[in-house]
């Protein structure tokens, strides 16, 4: 299951070195939650686990996930992680792996209704500024400390309204 390659920002492709802060995300395609998890190693390289070098490339990836329901990136520079979508023995649709997060830390989740975004992107796309907002400043709290961490652990537990 894990990859051994280098772990690689999942936008630009800049590869991580051990001093830097990266941010992990997954997504549960079952429960249209998106997760964003402290960096470790070994999770990285699981399927389904996609790297971000900085909170703007983590606003990048919520941004493209909740226009389009998925993390996989279009001009990603890193390719596609293989063996996440599988297709069942006697099955003509594709099962759907969920990433195995155990063992992280969640720095916050995002779970959204997907007419309703469709709706706000329509109606008023400056609404979802908000989230993304508050997404960026958490990230951003990571970066800068322990105390600032312990402040931003759940800062970040999002879940977009049924009605706008």
């Amino acid at each position: 299951m894990d990859n051994p390659r280098m772990q690689e920002c999942t936008i630009c492709g800049d590869e991580r070195s051990a001093e830097q802060v990266w941010f992990l995300v997954a997504e549960s395609h079952w429960e249209d939650k998106l997760k964003v998890l402290e960096w470790r190693d070994e999770l990285a390289r699981r399927q389904g686990i996609y790297p971000a070098c900085s909170a703007g490339h983590v606003e990048e990836l919520v941004i493209h996930w909740m226009t389009t329901g998925s993390l996989d990136y279009p001009f990603a520079t890193v390719g596609h992680k293989p063996g996440k979508h599988t297709r069942g023995v006697g099955s003509f649709l594709p099962t759907i792996e969920e990433p195995d997060t155990r063992g992280a830390r969640q720095i916050g989740e995002l779970a959204i209704d997907r007419e309703c975004v469709r709706r706000a992107l329509k109606d008023d796309p400056g609404s979802l500024r908000v989230i993304l907002d508050e997404l960026v400043h958490a990230l951003q709290r990571e970066t800068t400390g322990t105390t600032a961490r312990l402040e931003s652990a759940d800062a970040m537990s999002y879940g977009f309204p049924r009605e706008i």
